[in-house]
């Protein structure tokens, strides 16, 4: 098994884990929660031995195989289902020597040996396998033989998650694996991991995949590492038993505290009874304190009441949605009337976000008619939002900039109930973390004031608190409501009814979500069974369709890559900066006397550069995202 014993974590002056122990047995699913920055992908670099602790012990079997999903993809030509393939060390080596031994005509034993491993290890049905995972994953026949060079950086990410998945480890550390994912793909992983039979470490802010593939659940809070059995239900409701209990504690051992304390302030000075009123002091003195419990969320906000109340906001008759020529959705008729509160479903490219943009005006009808109603409102909140904001400006210079003639305090409770506190609101946009931009573009929103709520994936970034708060303020929202997202607990909370975007139409679905996962299911078996009937046979055309992809993917990444390369670019001067200063603060001499300025110095410019690392990690991430979302424009 997997034990992390009496672990002590430092991170420069933060203590990340104090004395914090806990055990992965074989074939066990364990989640991770807790809030941002308590430390998850810390226990994950711990186990990876990327990190180490100062204290205590991380140990596994010297034979276990473990598998992570890599933050980087080479820009390489080899084909996407030859990369995920690679994700299988051992059979990829024994592939290699069956060719170099067949290569020398060699015979005999060694070659029966190895041929029998190769069967062992499920060889001969590995390539079915890797082409049914990146199916799940949503790479259909075509995509599956192009280059990984010419993916975007979210596809790049689906792909880096199937290599891992593709290595038959004894532990399998997934942190964060549905960011890029649509909710077809997400319900697939989830089946996947379900039937998986090695250990799972798991990272996410979705609690309904928490709920479908967690056996326990492992909460960082106060520096330990506590478990809790069973999924992330039977986690909240066991806390917060805990917590009843500790508050009942609490508060009983305050009555003693305050009994104790009366005895003394009144006999103190009393000659009989001195000696039972020091014992008393000494007594509080050693009293181990219970806390009182906490579990306040950080997030208090909802939609303000919409200025104008149409009754129907927009209609679409007989419209055309698409890119240039190329129509995606043809004949949609629709229309949103105020109260409707409507979760958009499909397969990933069906158009939904498509729908949405010819919606909101960014994407022309090709044809047909889209009626607004006078004095519709609408807020879009879409992934590359937070591209809109001014990286040089504060969260109170956006609001204030929306919202001019309106007092400072006034923004200031405002944004006070997205979590933007103190001098946190004056902060440049560009220290903040990913989610703290989705929290900042989702308030500029939120104020506005809108009457028609356009929300396309709006929880990439956003932890458990901040997904549940959005649920509920959405629950009340009076205007109306169009929503794509994989988070099923926001999708179940927020909506009460159904669109189903696929094979060009947009029409009403008649389910839940366990339904469509039904649908989803036989959806995709019908286009494998169409590819596998259609096959490969046209070469050459299909290499003209990558050629042509390649183009049309190089021409919108060029831009985005500029600005990758600079950030890459003072990464690595930045890093290497840390890595000296590290260096220098690990050795004897930076604490004798004669180096202590330099020492202070040292020190400040230490924080200073984790600070710029973070923020162009973050805006690595960002820039990224924005690409995906290009990328994913031209191909619809």
């Amino acid at each position: 098994m997997l034990r992390i014993s009496n672990v002590t974590l430092r991170r420069g002056a933060r203590v990340l884990l104090d004395d914090a122990s806990m055990n992965v047995h074989p074939g066990h699913k364990v989640g991770f929660v807790g809030p941002n920055g308590a430390g998850k992908s810390s226990v994950f670099a711990l186990v990876l031995n990327e990190l180490h602790a100062d204290s205590g012990e991380v140990a596994y079997p010297p034979r276990w195989v473990l598998s992570h999903v890599s933050q980087e993809t080479p820009a390489v030509d080899r084909p996407a289902i030859e990369f995920a393939l690679d994700g299988d060390v051992e059979l990829r080596e024994i592939e290699a020597a069956i060719a170099a031994a067949e290569a020398s005509h060699e015979e005999g034993e060694e070659l029966a040996h190895l041929h029998s491993r190769f069967e062992e290890i499920g060889g001969y049905q590995a390539r079915s396998r890797a082409q049914s995972m990146l199916g799940g994953l949503g790479f259909d026949a075509e995509a599956q033989a192009r280059p990984v060079a010419s993916f975007s950086g979210g596809w790049r990410m689906r792909l880096n998650l199937a290599r891992a998945l593709m290595c038959r480890a004894d532990l399998l550390l997934l942190d964060e694996p549905t960011n890029h994912l649509d909710l077809d793909a997400v319900m697939w992983l989830e089946d996947w991991l379900k039937a998986y039979a090695g250990a799972v470490l798991l990272i996410t802010h979705d609690r309904e995949f928490l709920d479908t593939v967690a056996q326990s659940i492992v909460h960082i809070e106060n520096r330990k590492l506590n478990t809790y059995a069973g999924n992330y239900s039977a986690f909240e409701t066991q806390r917060a038993d805990r917590l009843a209990l500790q508050q009942a504690s609490y508060e009983k051992q305050q009555k003693s505290i305050a009994h104790l304390e009366a005895f003394i302030a009144r006999f103190r000075a009393k000659a009989t009874k001195a000696a039972q009123a020091q014992s008393r002091i000494k007594a509080l003195e050693k009293l181990e304190r219970i806390a009182a419990a906490h579990v306040d969320s950080p997030f208090t906000f909802t939609f303000r009441e919409p200025a104008e109340k149409p009754r129907t906001l927009f209609r679409l008759e007989e419209a055309n949605l698409g890119y240039g020529t190329k129509a995606v959705l043809s004949g949609i008729e629709w229309s949103v009337m105020l109260g409707d509160a409507i979760g958009l479903l499909g397969p990933n490219g069906a158009g939904k976000s498509t729908l949405l943009k010819s919606v909101v005006g960014n994407l022309p009808l090709l044809s047909g008619e889209l009626q607004r109603a006078q004095g519709l409102r609408v807020g879009y909140f879409a992934q590359h939002q937070v591209d809109q904001l001014r990286l040089e400006e504060s969260a109170l210079w956006h609001l204030g900039h929306i919202a001019p003639g309106v007092r400072e305090q006034e923004l200031r409770d405002f944004l006070g109930g997205f979590d933007f506190r103190g001098d946190q609101v004056m902060q440049a946009s560009a220290s903040l973390s990913g989610g703290e931009k989705a929290r900042l573009a989702l308030a500029l929103i939120v104020w506005q004031r809108p009457n028609l709520l356009l929300l396309d994936e709006p929880t990439n970034h956003l932890d458990i608190e901040m997904r549940e708060s959005l649920a509920q303020a959405l629950t009340d929202f009076e205007g109306a409501l169009v929503v794509v997202a994989h988070d099923r607990a926001l999708l179940a909370a927020a909506t009460d009814q159904w669109l189903l975007v696929a094979d060009g139409a947009v029409v009403p679905f008649d389910g839940d979500l366990d339904d469509y996962k039904e649908w989803a299911k036989a959806y995709h078996a019908r286009g494998t069974q169409r590819e596998e009937k259609a096959g490969v046979v046209d070469r050459k055309a299909e290499r003209r369709s990558q050629a042509e992809a390649r183009q049309r993917t190089a021409d919108v990444r060029k831009p985005f890559e500029k600005k990758i390369r600079a950030i890459e670019t003072e990464l690595e001067v930045l890093q290497k900066e840390s890595a000296e200063a590290e260096a220098w603060l690990a050795s004897g001499e930076a604490y004798e006397e004669a180096h202590k300025d330099r020492l202070k110095t040292v020190l400040q410019r230490r924080g200073e550069v984790a600070t710029r690392i973070a923020t162009l990690e973050e805006d690595w991430l960002w820039q990224q995202a924005a690409l995906d979302a290009e990328v994913n424009r031209v191909r619809e």
